[in-house]
């Protein structure tokens, strides 16, 4: 039985993502994830209370397998600046994964505070992993710079999430850019 259920509700889970990669948040329902699964609407209330609780759930399961690939990528990486840098690109190659578009497809008003809060968390955990490169590369203020650095990475996320005029690989440039030597070209 907790077999059944465990499968049904990684069936949910990997459902709501094809919702929400296809469609954006207009696209999860829970008819919508019942047509997909093959269950009954209100079958999929047994699993998740709202829209919020699933992309709550989406969260902590995907959450660390991206930062895990940003983590690889960077662990990768030889010295302070090619660290950034990875940091920089690995995020924005993930950006057409269903994983991340999942993780980034209902605002934050959505959700309920604890559902943020644990973003904010996740998020936290993102930001501290850049904090010993900024410092090796002589930032003053690394926490800092790596808070300031993870706002280029989530600006350049929305512009290739957005279908902006330039092509997503000049988004990862100049972002990488930026993060490299600021706003000199």
């Amino acid at each position: 039985m907790a077999e059944h259920r465990s499968m049904q509700r990684a069936a949910l889970l990997d459902a709501a993502r094809t919702l929400l990669s296809e469609g954006g948040t207009e696209a999860l329902t829970f008819p919508a994830l019942a047509e997909r699964t093959g269950l009954a609407r209100s079958s999929v209330y047994e699993y998740f209370r709202s829209r919020a609780a699933v992309v709550e759930v989406l969260c902590e399961v995907d959450f660390p397998v991206w930062a895990a690939e940003v983590s690889a990528a960077m662990a990768a990486a030889d010295g302070p600046a090619a660290k950034v840098e990875a940091y920089v690109r690995k995020q924005l190659e993930l950006v057409g994964d269903r994983r991340h578009r999942a993780v980034v497809a209902i605002s934050a008003s959505e959700l309920d505070a604890g559902a943020r809060e644990k973003i904010r968390a996740a998020h936290g955990e993102l930001v501290a992993m850049i904090v010993e490169a900024l410092g090796e590369l002589g930032h003053g203020q690394p926490r800092l710079a790596a808070m300031l650095l993870q706002g280029v990475v989530d600006a350049a996320v929305r512009r290739i999430e957005l279908g902006a005029a330039e092509e997503p690989s000049v988004v990862a440039e100049a972002a990488v850019g930026m993060a490299l030597r600021g706003v000199r070209g």
